[in-house]
């Protein structure tokens, strides 16, 4: 669920970024103010985007961009809309349009201003300007504005030049405006080949800003398009497209990552152009660039995600490792706790790292009160109490959660043979440990005392099972209990009624805080421990858990049932984060 509507703007709200300072002042100056649409309807003062291009599964770093897009828009009664940039129809699949929209209300984000299915949706497409693309390219031509370029891919890319030379003027540059207008009308029709002819922005070749040297503006690409179809042989271009699309929306603010920096005096041109043009009235939008989200252990490049996919390093765009949004939701992260991740690394200027165990603990602070407790055994060992009846059953009771008793209690059975963990038993104890040794008491969390007497040795000298004797007055809750005073206090299911289910043992991606920074291979990073599959037992009650529901299995973690694998009666379990973050410790 989406986070309750904070103050107005002019209730004064805090700026916690200099984004919302941005805003602020605008506000303050009527910047915006007295704005209307196509149909004289008053349009918000503050209006966003979130504009992925629909070529692959959002990742944590688009997940910043979705919390701080629609939440300043909702922190100024303003508006965000929600709009794919789907001008590359070879890279652009309906999959991914339908991942994308379900990841940004699953992060509880809505692009409708009375909520899921009210009145005013506000999804867009950027094929839903093809039309005006195209008619706006017509008047740059005849405007003298730019120009149908018929160089090679190889001569265009020679003659741009580089940081410390100046690019060379196209032979086509200065090709009368009636003939580009005929070429491209051409292009329209389909008369040449993919990368025959391809229109330019007419700017400066000797720009320091190699943005502006001559931009790209519309390409042929013979393609079919997931939403258009063959309606179209030409694209325009990003740079080109991104502008318009925030002009034609209303946009007021545009807020891209700083890899875009350089690209604003073509964002500013091409809107300046077509305002003088007529086609859009100032004020215009702005745009304003942020650090994206560089997060440790993790990478966050599309085409390296994909890879890893494609080559089965990984077990699909959700996997749990995998910081897509989907391999989030799957872990077992919940909306709100990748909302308080991004509202507690805020929003800055310059390019930094966030370790991942601020994710992490993001999520152990959100998990802490919600997730019920259950009690897991993960390594199992046999524990074998000599004394106990063989057909006696007791019932114990602990906490649904130990700081909210007002969840009530859960039940569940000891007996004469239990598991407990290979790591609660040491023949020869090293020092410092209380737990089960030959002579040495502890207690059964929730249960009873006992006294370790020996174990079982298969013939390799492996201990197979431990045994003890109970004290029957010992019981966790009864009186004299209190007698009895131990320092072990150890995790046990009875292994006649405990669950057995599948545990998947997830960790970090990567062993490599940096694995794709300078140069390396990525895949040279890889964590060889980074899932485990194993068989537990698990208290009896957890039969009963629901494809998402979370648990703290106490002493090991946080836990939830798989989305996908698990079933009625038979729930399989991922590990979701552990209980401290004892990475590289």
């Amino acid at each position: 669920m989406s986070n309750p509507p904070k103050a107005a703007a002019d209730a004064n709200p805090a700026s916690s970024n200099f984004l919302k300072g941005i805003i602020e002042a605008d506000l303050a100056s009527g910047k915006y103010a007295n704005r209307t649409d196509s149909l004289a309807h008053p349009l918000p003062p503050v209006i966003t985007r979130f504009p992925p291009e629909p070529n692959g599964y959002l990742h944590i770093g688009h997940a910043k961009a979705i919390c701080l897009n629609f939440g300043l828009a909702r922190d100024y009664q303003g508006r965000c809309h929600m709009r794919f940039d789907d001008t590359n129809p070879t890279k652009e699949e309906q999959e991914y349009v339908d991942t994308i929209l379900d990841s940004v209300q699953w992060l509880g984000f809505n692009w409708n201003e009375d909520g899921p299915g009210g009145p005013a949706a506000h999804l867009y497409y950027a094929s839903d300007y093809f039309d005006q693309f195209y008619a706006m390219a017509e008047y740059l031509i005849s405007a003298g504005h730019a120009y149908v370029d018929s160089q090679s891919a190889d001569d265009m890319a020679k003659n741009r030049g580089n940081f410390g030379e100046p690019g060379k003027n196209s032979p086509f540059r200065d090709r009368p405006a009636a003939e580009s207008l005929d070429l491209f009308r051409r292009m329209k029709a389909g008369e040449f080949k993919d990368g025959e002819h391809i229109v330019r922005a007419k700017i400066d070749m000797a720009s320091p800003n190699m943005n502006l040297r001559d931009p790209a503006i519309y390409r042929i690409r013979h393609a079919h398009h997931h939403r258009t179809g063959d309606a179209w042989c030409i694209y325009p271009m990003y740079d080109y497209a991104h502008p318009i699309e925030d002009a034609i929306e209303n946009v007021s603010h545009s807020f891209c990552t700083l890899e875009f920096q350089d690209h604003r005096p073509f964002y500013d041109w091409v809107l300046e152009r077509l305002a003088e043009g007529g086609f859009f009235k100032k004020p215009l939008p702005q745009q304003t660039e942020f650090a994206r989200l560089n997060l440790t252990y993790a990478v966050t490049s599309k085409r390296k995600l994909l890879q890893m996919v494609q080559e089965n390093i990984v077990d699909g765009w959700d996997d749990p490792r995998m910081p897509t949004i989907v391999g989030l939701r799957r872990r077992g992260y919940t909306p709100e706790s990748i909302q308080l991740f991004c509202e507690r690394i805020g929003v800055s200027k310059a390019d930094s790292w966030i370790d991942m165990g601020t994710l992490e603990g993001a999520l152990r602070d959100d998990l802490d009160a919600k997730a019920p407790r259950g009690v897991a055994v993960l390594r199992p060992l046999k524990l074998i109490i000599d004394n106990f009846p063989d057909d006696l059953t007791v019932e114990c009771t602990a906490p649904v959660h130990p700081h909210f008793p007002e969840r009530g209690h859960r039940t569940f059975p000891i007996t004469k043979e239990l598991w407990i963990e290979e790591e609660d038993f040491m023949e020869v104890p090293s020092k410092g440990y209380f737990r089960l040794f030959p002579g040495n008491k502890v207690r059964l969390r929730y249960g009873y005392v006992v006294e370790c007497t020996g174990c079982d040795k298969d013939e390799s000298g492996r201990v197979i099972a431990v045994h003890c004797s109970y004290f029957p007055d010992s019981k966790s809750g009864t009186e004299g209990s209190a007698n009895y005073k131990v320092k072990g206090n150890i995790h046990w299911v009875s292994s006649s009624h405990a669950l057995e289910a599948e545990v998947r043992m997830y960790d970090r991606l990567f062993a490599d805080a940096m694995p794709d920074s300078g140069g390396k291979d990525f895949k040279q990073a890889l964590n060889p421990h980074s899932k485990e599959v194993i068989t537990a037992y698990l208290e009896q009650g957890m039969k009963h858990a629901m494809p998402d529901e979370k648990f703290q299995f106490e002493r090991h973690g946080y836990f939830v049932a798989d989305r996908v694998d698990s079933k009625a009666g038979k729930p399989v379990f991922n590990r979701v984060v552990t209980l401290k973050d004892s990475w590289g410790k």
